[in-house]
């Protein structure tokens, strides 16, 4: 089996575009993979084309030798942008594998070890306007069914926050509590906001609300403040979402600086990358949490992942999803009492529909972290799709 060729295709979502890739091969299996690297589009679109010079010809089959190559010869290795365009190549092998034996990809990797995988909303607060809408928002999603919901109440803070900016964050969370009673998992979102002591700070705050976690309380470049954070912390610390490589989970590890650790499949390298992560996570008693804010096929992928992976601990999903959604795969998620099941289809179990993803082709967007437009992360028309 050769690699005939890559497509790549861009879908305007509202917050940013899904970025599809589809290896075609000379026996007429194909396979998908995700990219999306929300606001840095048309750089990963760039360089998957510089993939398919390296990939056209070969054998879909041969995927750690690939991606070994890939990553050696790239010299200036690394980064979001050649790591995304990696992991969603790699994906979409492993699905043509899948496809080619008739199995799902978790069997690929030595089976189930999980039918099924308890959920967190991520998205479920679009739209609220005040503190007292999240309450509303919250009980609403626990009427649907999920376990935890997650969500940055920090406003338009960065680097430090204001007694008032802080206090309202408190009310925030305090509503949400007091809607979903202690029984609901609640992560506290950080988007990299703060230094070192007002994450600290704000960490002991929320101590009273018991979240799982705090999430990326400062930006993840410096290793050494996030240990300081961590130890100072009386909130679990988790974070790796913007973390590629396994290489970069090295001093992770070595350093204690995460309790729980969050590596995005469309940007650490793909399905074999983070089942590395996994796996060193599991020697070291840490639960494994994926960042999965995106597309159809990311969380395909990312719960074939979730099957095979012992100290899988959560899976993140976005409540709900433009309308479209539906429409540019055949994606059937069953999910009931606060567990999304692991379907058994061949390869990832999800198939792109190119008629509809041409009709919703790329858009600009901008990042909203920082601007306090965080409440417009899905469009007044967004739907439901599991």
């Amino acid at each position: 089996m050769k690699i005939t060729g890559i497509n790549t295709f861009v879908v305007d979502c509202y917050r940013t575009n899904f970025v599809f890739v589809k290896i075609d091969t000379d026996e007429g299996i194909t396979g998908i993979g995700e990219a999306t690297l929300e606001y840095k589009e048309k750089a990963v679109v760039g360089a998957i084309e510089e993939l398919k010079r390296y990939l056209i010809g070969k054998s879909p089959l041969d995927i750690e030798a690939h991606y070994h190559n890939i990553y050696r010869d790239a010299y200036w290795r690394g980064g979001a942008v050649l790591m995304s365009a990696l992991s969603a190549v790699e994906m979409a092998m492993w699905d043509i594998n899948g496809k080619s034996l008739g199995v799902p990809v978790h069997r690929l990797l030595g089976g189930k070890v999980h039918e099924k995988v308890k959920v967190y909303a991520n998205g479920w607060f679009a739209g609220a306007t005040c503190v007292e809408d999240f309450g509303i928002k919250a009980k609403e999603a626990l009427k649907r069914g999920f376990k935890g919901l997650k969500w940055d109440p920090f406003g338009k803070a960065f680097m430090t926050i204001s007694n008032e900016e802080l206090d309202n964050a408190l009310k925030c969370i305090g509503i949400v509590r007091e809607a979903v009673g202690n029984d609901i998992d609640l992560f506290i979102e950080g988007h990299g906001r703060f230094n070192v002591p007002t994450a600290i700070k704000i960490a002991q705050e929320i101590q009273s609300f018991k979240p799982v976690w705090f999430e990326e309380p400062i930006p993840p470049d410096n290793l050494d403040a996030m240990v300081e954070v961590r130890m100072k912390s009386p909130v679990a610390i988790a974070g790796g979402e913007r973390l590629f490589t396994r290489q970069a989970f090295i001093e992770v590890f070595n350093r204690k600086a995460l309790d729980f650790v969050q590596p995005d499949i469309s940007h650490a390298g793909g399905i074999m990358e983070c089942r590395k992560i996994a796996a060193w996570a599991e020697a070291n008693y840490i639960p494994f949490a994926p960042h999965n804010p995106s597309g159809p096929i990311a969380n395909a992928a990312t719960l074939q992942l979730a099957a095979c992976t012992p100290n899988f601990f959560y899976l993140e999903i976005m409540a709900s999803d433009v309308p479209w959604r539906k429409d540019i795969t055949n994606e059937q998620l069953h999910f009931a009492d606060g567990y999304m099941t692991i379907p058994d289809k061949p390869g990832l179990g999800i198939e792109l529909n190119e008629d509809a993803v041409l009709e919703h082709p790329y858009a600009p967007h901008d990042l909203r972290h920082y601007n306090g437009q965080l409440i417009h992360i899905r469009p007044q028309a967004a739907e439901t799709y599991f």
